[in-house]
């Protein structure tokens, strides 16, 4: 058992490592982009992003839920499985290129650089289909050779940036970095994969066809995360133009610089928290209750911080053109308390085996998002985006909380959780 820890442990801690690095990486050239760009051409390549990102989930065809349990289940068939996935997410990805260029064509038809930008963009859909091979590394408890194969598509598409930005080019240049990134990816994981593992692929149309049965419900809830995680960036472009979504852009990124951090804190947690629940329902709620507690503390922090020095921090990451960014700041940043919540809340989900009630959920905040931003831009402008963000993700992960029955104990747990009590003993304990 101890030597098993050990290996999650270890296993973990590639994945933290490597995303912290990567999200610094991304982080400094991103800025250096933008700044290049300008918020227009900017804008273009957030909305190609926003486009593919549809499409993400029917390419993917729900088997990142389903693959490392398949792998677990039947270590005899890897091969089999591990063949199949990927000539059905093959598949899907071409159809999505076709779907990306054929609704770019028609809603962008008076401007080819946005439609060609958007065709190289989807390209990597190819490439992240291939990079399905990692869940059976998840299955392994290897991640440490996912983590290195996108270091290092990081690390030379950064390099390529850094090329790029020097000799001037066009926003085309731009536009294939992420394919680039893909590649190199999926290529090393494969390598890896055939090299070291020596596994056989084997494709099984019955098999693929009892896979698909068991995935096609995470399709539609891929879809609606997706929707409501891209409807305000396709939504400001068509209603507002390229440079107020470079604005969106832009800060929601600054909004997204410590994501890793709630991302270790909560997959962290995790384990410790689900393996109260063996012991009593009153041991999983207290650590649930303290889960939420840390996380709420220091997003708040966050909130307040990013609100205060909004201009200044827009002023040195991004340069003047970019200002009127930090009034779309100052109101996202309050979008990292509610969001995280989520994350939280989600966390007492797996533990009570509720996870039916997360498309309900989905469905919702999707829906309400898109009302919200309707309702909204055309008001306030990107700002507008921003305020529906933070209204649908209160109202998603704290409201609906005790709207839901089901729900209602998570609901009083995070309500609780706000005591600064929980917190202060917490640190006591570890002092």
């Amino acid at each position: 058992m101890k030597l098993l820890g050990n290996k999650i442990l270890k296993n973990a801690s590639w994945i933290v490592g490597c995303k912290i690095i990567q999200s610094l990486i991304s982080f400094i050239i991103g800025i250096f982009t933008a700044r290049y760009l300008g918020p227009s051409n900017y804008g273009v390549i957030s909305y190609a992003a926003s486009i593919t990102a549809f499409f993400v989930p029917i390419m993917q065809l729900g088997m990142p839920d389903i693959l490392v349990k398949e792998f677990v289940s039947c270590p005899e068939k890897h091969g089999e499985i591990m063949g199949t996935s990927l000539v059905l997410n093959m598949v899907s990805a071409l159809a999505s290129i076709v779907g990306v260029v054929t609704f770019s064509l028609v809603a962008n038809a008076d401007d080819k650089t946005t439609t060609l930008v958007c065709l190289l963009y989807s390209l990597t859909l190819v490439f992240q289909a291939a990079e399905m091979t990692m869940y059976w590394y998840q299955s392994q408890l290897l991640s440490k050779f996912p983590s290195i194969a996108s270091l290092a598509g990081y690390t030379v598409t950064a390099i390529y940036k850094v090329y790029i930005l020097f000799s001037g080019k066009s926003i085309v240049w731009f536009a294939v970095t992420h394919v680039i990134e893909a590649f190199i990816i999926s290529v090393i994981l494969l390598w890896i994969y055939f090299l070291k593992f020596k596994q056989t692929l084997r494709f099984s149309f019955s098999l693929g066809i009892e896979m698909i049965s068991r995935s096609k419900h995470y399709i539609s809830s891929g879809l609606m995360i997706v929707l409501f995680q891209q409807t305000d960036k396709i939504m400001i472009k068509f209603m507002l133009g390229e440079a107020e979504t470079g604005y969106y852009s832009s800060a929601i990124t600054c909004v997204a610089i410590t994501g890793f951090l709630f991302t270790a804190i909560i997959d962290s947690a995790r384990p410790w928290v689900l393996e109260g629940k063996k012991h009593s329902r009153e041991i999983f709620e207290d650590r649930v209750k303290v889960l939420s507690s840390v996380v709420i503390t220091v997003s708040l922090l966050q909130s307040i911080f990013m609100t205060i020095l909004a201009d200044y921090m827009v002023m040195i990451l991004y340069g003047e053109q970019f200002l009127p960014a930090a009034a779309i700041l100052k109101v996202s940043a309050w979008y990292v308390t509610f969001s995280y919540i989520g994350n939280v809340r989600n966390v007492w989900i797996l533990g009570e085996e509720k996870q039916k009630y997360l498309s309900v959920i989905n469905i919702i905040g999707a829906s309400t998002n898109v009302v919200l931003n309707f309702a909204l831009i055309p008001i306030f402008g990107a700002v507008g985006a921003s305020l529906a963000s933070v209204c649908t993700q209160f109202f998603t992960n704290f409201v609906l909380s005790f709207v839901l029955k089901p729900m209602r104990a998570v609901g009083f747990i995070i309500v609780k959780s706000f005591n600064p009590r929980i917190l202060f003993n917490l640190l006591k304990e570890r002092g």
